[in-house]
């Protein structure tokens, strides 16, 4: 399999953003487009090898940005710009549709779109699919579940999986229930799994010192497994061998 990665510059108002195309170079026709959104740590290497996986399923993916290069590396200003994205759910969603955008942009990129986000980023697709974004699927990967503008019946056009640790300090089960209950009132299409014994992060690899947050590699396999099938539903085809065909 030959991965092919190109960054790509784009712009939303006055932020300057990078972000990275990923696909098989070997298939040469149009597929299905992922939008990879970052956790809070910004475009790194988890975005990066999660965007890979996605490429190596025969889609086209691209990890995209939604700090702005300004913020990179300046944790300060990192904090500050997901409170600022958090508490403005329009800029939110503007932002991450300008990835959307490019995503859609490009040539083999049939149409067919969906997104995928970690932490921060799940925050992010969950917003984007509230907002009625031209999205076939939406997919939160122990990602915040609360919102200020709830979904409202008939607005939301994706599909909606959430892969979510049960022991996910960060996401209490009072959150995850008024999230049910919003998804029912707007009559979504929507799917919840839920890992025992997973903490917040459980796709982390590499680990981190913050309470509540520790990779569980029994999540992250089992919640791969049901994102590439709910990829299957949502876009059609058929898995062999690893390799879709779309």
């Amino acid at each position: 399999m030959n991965l092919r990665e190109e960054s790509f510059e784009y712009r939303d108002d006055g932020a300057e953003l990078s972000g990275l195309f990923i696909w098989n170079d070997e298939i040469d026709r149009e597929r299905p487009g992922v939008l990879v959104v970052h956790g809070g740590a910004g475009l790194d290497d988890h975005a990066r090898s999660r965007a890979r996986q996605f490429a190596k399923l025969g889609v086209i993916a691209f990890a995209c940005n939604m700090y702005g290069r300004a913020v990179i590396g300046d944790r300060a200003r990192v904090l500050a710009c997901v409170t600022e994205l958090r508490d403005d759910p329009r800029k939110l969603v503007k932002r991450a549709s300008a990835g959307l955008e490019v995503l859609a942009s490009h040539p083999q990129v049939n149409g067919r779109l969906a997104a995928v986000g970690y932490c921060f980023g799940g925050l992010v697709v969950l917003e984007l699919a509230r907002s009625g974004a031209n999205i076939k699927g939406a997919i939160s990967v122990h990602g915040s579940l609360t919102t200020p503008r709830p979904a409202r019946e008939g607005n939301v056009k994706a599909k909606i999986l959430v892969c979510h640790g049960a022991l996910d300090p960060f996401v209490p089960p009072a959150q995850v229930i008024e999230f049910i209950d919003e998804m029912n009132t707007a009559r979504t299409d929507w799917q919840l799994v839920v890992y025992g014994g997973a903490m917040h992060g459980f796709t982390h690899e590499t680990g981190t010192a913050t309470p509540g947050v520790a990779y569980d590699a029994a999540a992250d396999t089992r919640s791969f497994v049901a994102i590439k099938a709910f990829m299957v539903e949502t876009f059609g085809g058929a898995f062999a061998g690893g390799d879709s065909y779309w």
